[in-house]
């Protein structure tokens, strides 16, 4: 059987996407395969995406690895992250005034610079190489979630990816994808979820590797085995390890349930919701729960940390169309997850819970998407821009209007609180004026990583270790899991309701 290894290295994301069904062994920072030097035993290479190059993650033993398999004309993928890793530099100080520069193995003859997209995409093949075998001028499909897209280099171009929108502006042209080595055996692409798309590149990866008919129904056995492992392991390299509970179904029969919803939202942005729904999804996931997680809104990155600890994958449905942005609307979601095996459907929202609600396009905001899915919302208020009273202040007074817009609000949480005494009395003021009974308080967390969102430098397995630590010490995940229920899409509001109540 060919062996095709899948790069398991923290910050790494092996189950952001299948693959294609083909990862059949694990390469980890110590460049072996089961006791055995990795490139006299793969056959191939697969480098996911997720933050690689952000927490350093290539030892010399992986370099030595990767190299090798390059001189010895074995191909080579590399994904996002794992296209950086094979470029030879990536500048990820998006919001530094001067370049804050990643070095690469240098395989692969590009660099890489700011350039946020998160679209799904319709890709153009240009030209050849192991990937892209006899489909010149064919269109692939897949999803960008990138923040590092701005690809210069003279690498041989083979994919160009039409984009709506990049940088939070629409802005709708054509974009480099994906290169090639000269010899055609080394890829780097954007595309996210190509391989489980696209049956075609997944067909020339097995002709490439001369595999015979009789050994791909054993690869996808490996690959189903692997995957068991993988998802045993919450994150990568923090030993914690958990299996799923066994879903309770009615005489054994798959249930054919719509599972319960639950939204994050909050009074703005910074607040904190990235790091609290990171931190509740690994608490769950710990304690054998498993849980879907949705963005509101087309910025697919955020929920990344999530899926690192999870391992679950971006699908079609991960982010939920706001006034013509992200990808797939409200209604066809909740129908596309009935009788699926949920125990949880966690949606982060977008910016505050209002952002968007005067916009005349509906829905454009994250209060909308709750109104309209009857979907029950924790609103979180950051205590590190006006204080914890501002922040209390806040609380009280979007609980009011979410009220009015019917809109049912099962908690709040004071963020980044730093003075206990005072966060006590906000939570007395916010329970007293609002009636909400579960009002909880959070402290600031201290991140080891220069950066804490997707918008700058960000260390996966630091945010997310610090994200469960901090969740599970201060919140009740239990109470959490029971504020969720069955969404219902009763409808959108209209936008003349929406200034009825605004103004009232």
């Amino acid at each position: 059987m060919k062996k095709i290894g899948i790069l398991y290295v923290k910050g790494s994301l092996p189950n952001f996407e299948d693959f294609g069904k083909l990862p059949t062994h694990l390469l980890k920072d110590n460049g072996v395969v089961n006791g055995e030097k990795a490139h006299e035993v793969l056959d191939g290479l697969i480098i996911p995406g997720g933050s690689i190059i952000e927490s350093e993650s290539i030892t010399p033993e992986v370099a030595s690895v990767i190299r090798k398999m390059d001189a010895q004309g074995k191909f080579i993928l590399g994904m996002c992250s794992g296209f950086q890793v094979l470029a030879h530099k990536t500048d990820i100080g998006r919001k530094s005034p001067c370049p804050v520069e990643r070095e690469g193995l240098g395989i692969l003859d590009v660099t890489f610079h700011p350039l946020i997209g998160t679209d799904r995409v319709e890709t153009e093949v240009t030209d050849e190489s192991f990937l892209t075998n006899g489909m010149v001028g064919e269109t692939i499909t897949g999803f960008h979630c990138h923040t590092y897209g701005d690809i210069r280099g003279d690498a041989p171009p083979i994919l160009f990816s039409r984009v709506k929108r990049t940088d939070y502006t629409d802005n709708p042209r054509e974009i480099l994808s994906g290169v090639r080595n000269d010899e055609g055996n080394v890829v780097g692409t954007m595309i996210h979820g190509s391989l489980d798309e696209n049956p075609s590149l997944t067909g020339n990866i097995l002709q490439y590797l001369d595999a015979g008919e009789e050994e791909i129904p054993e690869i996808h056995q490996a690959n189903q085995e692997l995957l068991k492992k993988i998802r045993g392991e919450i994150g990568i390299g923090l030993d914690i390890y958990s299996d799923y509970r066994i879903p309770i179904t009615k005489n054994n029969q798959k249930s054919n349930q719509i599972p319960p919803f639950l939204m994050i939202a909050s009074t703005g942005s910074d607040s904190g919701k990235t790091f609290l729904t990171t931190g509740i999804v690994g608490a769950l996931r710990r304690k054998g729960y498993r849980v879907g997680v949705l963005k509101v809104g087309p910025d697919t990155r955020d929920i990344v940390p999530s899926l690192y600890l999870n391992k679950e994958k971006m699908v079609n449905f991960s982010s939920i169309k706001i006034g013509g942005l992200g990808w797939k609307d409200l209604e066809e979601i909740i129908k596309g997850l009935k009788g699926q095996h949920y125990d949880l459907i966690l949606i982060e929202g977008v910016m505050s819970i209002f952002t968007g609600l005067l916009n005349e396009k509906i829905p454009f905001s994250a209060a909308e998407i709750a109104r309209a899915g009857n979907i029950p919302t924790i609103l979180v208020s950051g205590c590190n821009k006006g204080g914890i009273e501002t922040a209390a202040l806040d609380l009280a007074s979007h609980l009011e209007m979410m009220q009015k817009m019917g809109i049912k609000t099962t908690g709040a949480i004071l963020n980044k609180v730093y003075h206990q005494q005072i966060a006590e009395n906000a939570s007395n003021y916010i329970k007293k004026t609002t009636g909400l009974d579960w009002v909880v308080r959070v402290p600031k967390a201290q991140l080891a990583a220069r950066g804490g969102t997707p918008e700058v430098e960000i260390k996966l397995e630091d945010f997310c270790l610090k994200a469960m630590e901090t969740v599970e010490k201060h919140l009740d995940v239990a109470e959490i899991l029971k504020m969720a229920q069955k969404p219902e899409f009763t409808g959108y509001i209209s936008y003349d309701e929406i200034l009825d109540v605004y103004l009232s």
